[in-house]
C-alpha cells in the first residue's frame, strides 16, 4: 500500500521517499519500491526499544528537506511521529489493524499519536478501535486502494502455474495470501477444509511467518506451501476464489486484489472485511473461529462454479468501483493539502 501511494504521488510531481526501520537490506520490498522508482532509505532499529532512531531519523528529515511525514503502523508511529515534530515536519499516520500490546506499547503509541496533525484509519472499525484504545479523537477514515490492472487474470498463466505447482487442470483451488502467523488463523482454514481436500479442491497458501514452518510440516494433503513469493499477482491467476480466515483485520489488500481478480471471497467477519466482501453478491462471510461455516461457505462454492464466478464478476466491478490506488492517492493529497494548509 505503501508503495502504490507513493509511487501515485510522484506520479503527480512530488518528490517522496520511503524510510525504513529494517536493517539492511531495508526490508523486503525495498527492491520492489527502488524498481518503481521510489527512493528508499534506511534507518535501522536494533532490538528492544531504540531511542537512536528518532535522532537518527530527525537528521535524515532535515537532510532531505522534508515536509511531511506519513508513518504506517505502530513501530514507525513510535519512532518517526517525534522525528518528524523534531524535523518541524507534519505527521500523517494510518493505522491498519488492531494492535494487541499494552502496558508501555500502548502508552508509547498514545503519545506518539498526539504528535500526528491527521490519524487515518483503513476502514471505520479500525477508526473504532484508534477512539476505544485512546490514541486518536479525530479519525479519518481513508480505505485501501490498489493497482487495479496489475491483477487482471490471464488464463495462460493459469495454466502455466498450475502446472508449476502440480496442480490438475479441473481442481477447485482456494488461495490464502499474506502472512503466517496467529492472527491470520490458517489453523482454522485447515481443519475447515481438511474433509474436503483432494484431486477436486486444493489449497495454495503463499507467505512467510512464524508458524510457517510448524504449519507445512504437518504435509496435509491437497494443501500446497509456496511460502513467500515475489509474483503474488501471478497467482491470482492460479485461484478459483480467495479463502480468509483471520481472528482481526484492518482493510486486507489481498481481499483487494482478489476482487479485482474477478475472484470470490470467504471470509470471516472482521475488522472492515463486511464493508468491502458483499455476502451472498461478491462472497460469503462466516463468523470468527467458526469451523464448520467456513466449510460449508467452501464447499458451496466448490459445487457450483456458476454461482463463483458470478460472484468474482461482481467484486471486479465493486473493486474498480471503489479500491482503486488512483482514489487513494487523491484522498491523501487532499487530506496533506489541509495539513500543510494549502
Amino acid at each position: 500500500m505503501a508503495i502504490d501511494l507513493s509511487a501515485g504521488q510522484q506520479a503527480l510531481g512530488h518528490r517522496v521517499l520511503i524510510v525504513s526501520l529494517e536493517t539492511p537490506p531495508s526490508g523486503r520490498l525495498a527492491g520492489v519500491a527502488r524498481e518503481r522508482g521510489i527512493e528508499v532509505f534506511t534507518v535501522p532499529k536494533r532490538d528492544g526499544f531504540d531511542a537512536t532512531v528518532i535522532l537518527r531519523a530527525r537528521r535524515l528529515l532535515l537532510n532531505e528537506r522534508v515536509s511531511l511525514v506519513h508513518t504506517h503502523n505502530q513501530l514507525p508511529l513510535i519512532y518517526c511521529a517525534p522525528a518528524g515534530k523534531l524535523a518541524r515536519a507534519r505527521v500523517v499516520h494510518t493505522k491498519h489493524g488492531a494492535n494487541f500490546e499494552r502496558g508501555r506499547r500502548l502508552w508509547l503509541r498514545r503519545a506518539a499519536a498526539r504528535m500526528c496533525d491527521a490519524y487515518v484509519a483503513v476502514s471505520a472499525p479500525t477508526a473504532e478501535l484508534a477512539r476505544r484504545d485512546r490514541e486518536a479523537k479525530n479519525v479519518h477514515v481513508i480505505e485501501n486502494g490498489i493497482e487495479l490492472s496489475r491483477f487482471e487474470r490471464d488464463e495462460g498463466m493459469r495454466r502455466a502455474m498450475r502446472r508449476e505447482l502440480s496442480i490438475p487442470e479441473d481442481a477447485f483451488v482456494f488461495g490464502m495470501v499474506g502472512r503466517v502467523v496467529p492472527e491470520k488463523n490458517h489453523e482454522l482454514a485447515l481443519r475447515a477444509l481438511a474433509p474436503l481436500l483432494g484431486d477436486k479442491l486444493r489449497l495454495v497458501v503463499a507467505g512467510d511467518g512464524d508458524l510457517l514452518a510448524s504449519l507445512s510440516a504437518q504435509r496435509a494433503a491437497g494443501v500446497h506451501w509456496l511460502g513467500a513469493r515475489n509474483d503474488i499477482a501471478r497467482l491470482y491467476s492460479t485461484f478459483d476464489a480467495l479463502l480468509l480466515s483471520s481472528r482481526t483485520e484492518g482493510l486486507p489488500l489481498v481481499v483487494l486484489e482478489a476482487m479485482a481478480a474477478g475472484l470470490p471471497v470467504v471470509a470471516t467477519r472482521v475488522g472492515g472485511v463486511p464493508g468491502v466482501v458483499e455476502h451472498e453478491r461478491t462472497g460469503l462471510l462466516v463468523a470468527p473461529e467458526d469451523e464448520a461455516g467456513l466449510r460449508e461457505a467452501a464447499a458451496r462454492l466448490v459445487s457450483d462454479r456458476s454461482l463463483a464466478l458470478g460472484w468474482g464478476g461482481a467484486g471486479r466491478a465493486r473493486a474498480h468501483e471503489r479500491f482503486s490506488s488512483e482514489r487513494m492517492v487523491r484522498d491523501y493529497i487532499e487530506l496533506y493539502r489541509n495539513v500543510l494548509g494549502y
